[in-house]
């Protein structure tokens, strides 16, 4: 009889829309990364061929029957995974994907409840900078803490931290959500620099579209936290994270 094998440490999720060009380098480069086991890629209802090149990248794909949005197939992918520790990244890190290890062996050496891969700043402006700036303000103001990169999809967490992030955000609202649940809980939220790289959002009518999605959705999910946490404190003074 085989001995069963250990569960992984850390499981890795990337959602992915229409990331045929990058998925797969993405996918190969996470499994190099020490202690991570299952890759999930969540094609989040893709008209290309990402869920193909994943598999074929050795991942596991789960496939959304229509897009749903960041925070849905994050979570989505999120809730297939048994590892205590959770590895989020975006599709389109090609092999700078590789560089996440370090926040992998940082959290299993227990440096942090989540640690956030805060990319190299980039020479030359490449958008107006009002999401970023939203983000950064409402955590400060929520969460008490400036980061350098609020907004940086690639990060390790403890897989119960997910449990404290209440509402569920929007779309783009999912790192300000969990980087605020974490911080009102108490948890240790801690960047890290790391020189991964990832495609610039265009300067054309497409590029703003995505833009200002993104700022709404940290908006709602901004006001969404402090609502909660204002009736909470009417209710009786309970602290929620």
């Amino acid at each position: 009889m085989s001995a069963a094998c250990p569960e992984p440490a850390v499981e890795a999720v990337v959602p992915a829309y229409n990331e045929e060009a990058t998925v797969g380098e993405t996918v190969r480069a996470l499994a190099r990364c020490p202690a991570v086991g299952t890759v999930w890629v969540v094609d989040d209802g893709s008209t290309d061929s990402t869920a193909a090149r994943a598999a074929a990248a050795g991942a596991r794909v789960l496939r959304l029957g229509r897009r749903r949005g960041k925070a849905h197939a994050l979570l989505a992918g999120a809730a297939r995974t048994r590892a205590p520790w959770l590895l989020f990244a975006d599709a389109d890190l090609g092999p700078s994907a590789a560089h996440l290890a370090v926040l992998v062996e940082r959290a299993l050496a227990g440096q942090a409840d989540m640690l956030i891969a805060a990319p190299p700043r980039r020479p030359g402006r490449h958008g107006l900078g009002a999401a970023v700036g939203l983000a950064r303000w409402g955590l400060a103001r929520l969460g008490g803490r400036v980061l350098e990169a609020p907004l940086s999809g690639q990060r390790i967490l403890r897989r119960t931290l997910l449990e404290l992030v209440q509402p569920l955000p929007r779309g783009w609202g999912i790192e300000v959500a969990l980087t605020l649940a974490a911080l009102r809980a108490g948890l240790s939220v801690v960047e890290v620099p790391v020189p991964i790289a990832h495609r610039v959002t265009s300067m054309d009518l497409a590029g703003f579209l995505h833009r200002g999605h993104q700022l709404v959705h940290i908006a709602w999910t901004l006001a969404a936290c402090a609502w909660r946490h204002t009736a909470a404190r009417r209710r009786g003074g309970v602290a929620v994270p």
